[in-house]
């Protein structure tokens, strides 16, 4: 395997390879633990211009009921009504808007989050982990990336007060990625 760590050499177009990516979360439960979670079902592309990473873009499409936390009833409660209602509002995308470098192996994307029908800005940074081709021929590139959003302001508000105080479900919760993308053609 042959890494390139030089990404102006890798403008093109790329396919997100779900069986190496994981889009997951963390949310602060009962106040004292966190409940990591993913989803298995999503399909994205990125367009990567290394030359002028301004003009790189990126796209997802999250099927919501694919949601995973590891627990059948949570993540059958996480698909109800009460959150996600996965009946009326199956996907939750991602477009960019806007791309930079920040130096280094460090990137910003900012696009428009879409869940539950309400869209709303989200800005992701991002670490560029390298290129490689796999044993298969494939050009791969890799990247990690986090952001943290307020659930409430896409309109995710149930909650329970707990006998101690406190609520039941964080209102901030920890997007992370980890993405593996496929060059095309």
């Amino acid at each position: 395997m042959t890494t390139t760590p030089d990404l102006a050499t890798l403008t093109g177009e790329y396919t997100i390879d779900p069986a190496h990516t994981t889009i997951g979360f963390t949310a602060r439960h009962a106040m004292v633990t966190n409940v990591k979670g993913k989803f298995l079902d999503f399909s994205g592309t990125l367009h990567l211009d290394g030359a002028d990473p301004s003009r790189s873009t990126a796209s997802l499409d999250v099927t919501m009921e694919s949601i995973d936390t590891g627990s059948p009833d949570r993540d059958g409660h996480l698909k109800s009504s009460d959150f996600f209602k996965t009946d009326e509002f199956p996907k939750m995308t991602f477009r960019s808007t806007r791309a930079e470098s920040l130096g280094g192996d460090d990137y910003r994307i900012t696009g428009d989050l879409t869940i539950l029908g309400t869209t709303k800005p989200l800005t992701i940074d991002l670490e560029f982990n390298g290129a490689a081709k796999d044993p298969f021929g494939n050009e791969r590139v890799g990247f990690e990336g986090k952001a943290d959003i307020k659930r409430s302001e896409w309109g995710l508000t149930w909650n329970a007060t707990l006998e101690t105080g406190g609520v039941l479900v964080s209102d901030k919760i920890k997007l992370n990625f980890d993405i593996s993308a496929i060059k095309q053609g």
